[in-house]
Parts: structure tokens; sequence; C-alpha cells
């Protein structure tokens, strides 16, 4: 795996982003983090390091996960998105589907989940 990949990671809790930092670490060393702390953040930092991976929370101050997946997609279409979150609700999630977001994963989240949703998504590259 020579490219050194970039990955924006976005939740208003600063032990939740480290959590998921450390599995995508261990999963895939070389990455370049991106922190995001609410959804307008989240799109500020896409347009200007335009990661190859994103993981939002959907709670969060200013712009939730929703929003910030519309604001990302308007950016880049192909944007890969991936909605980390608690509120495992179906309309939620079904939003964040429909606004773009390619994958979830539940929280507490499952360092298994994560590395398959890695795996997925970054093939073998």
């Amino acid at each position: 795996m020579s490219k050194n990949l970039t990955i924006l990671v976005s939740d208003d809790s600063i032990l939740a982003r480290k959590q998921l930092k450390d599995v995508i670490q261990r999963h895939t060393p070389d990455v370049t983090f991106v922190e995001a702390s609410n959804g307008q953040e989240a799109i500020d930092l896409f347009r200007e390091h335009k990661p190859d991976m994103v993981f939002l929370d959907i709670v969060m101050p200013q712009k939730d996960g929703i929003e910030a997946t519309k604001g990302i997609m308007e950016i880049d279409d192909k944007a890969d998105i991936i909605i980390v979150s608690s509120v495992g609700t179906k309309m939620q999630l079904k939003a964040a589907i429909e606004a773009g977001a390619r994958d979830f994963i539940q929280k507490p989240m499952n360092p298994v989940q994560v590395e398959s949703v890695l795996e997925s998504h970054l093939g073998g590259n």
C-alpha cells in the first residue's frame, strides 16, 4: 500500500474520533487524518483536503451528518462517506444514504466492523 490515504473523521466527541482513528491506524498505517468537530467544519475540510474517505457522525452541532453529507456530495459526488452513529434510527440512516453516504457503522464501534468497511472501500490499494 504505497499511497498515503487521507481520511476525514468528523465527530463532536474527541474520544469517538480518537477511537475511530486508532482502529483505522491499526488496519491502515499510512493514513493522514483530518479532524472536524461539526458538520460545517467537515464540509470546509473536505473542500480543502479532498480526503479519500470520510467518517461522519450524524448528531453534530452546526450541521448534522446528513447535512454534511449533502454538502460534501455537492463538492464531489464520488466522495466515500461512511456514517458512524449510535443513532441507528432507520429514518436518519435512510436520509444519510439518500444524501450519498455509502456505508454505516454502529456505535459503540466494533473494530471488526470498521476494518470490514475499510476493506470493502479501500480494497487492496
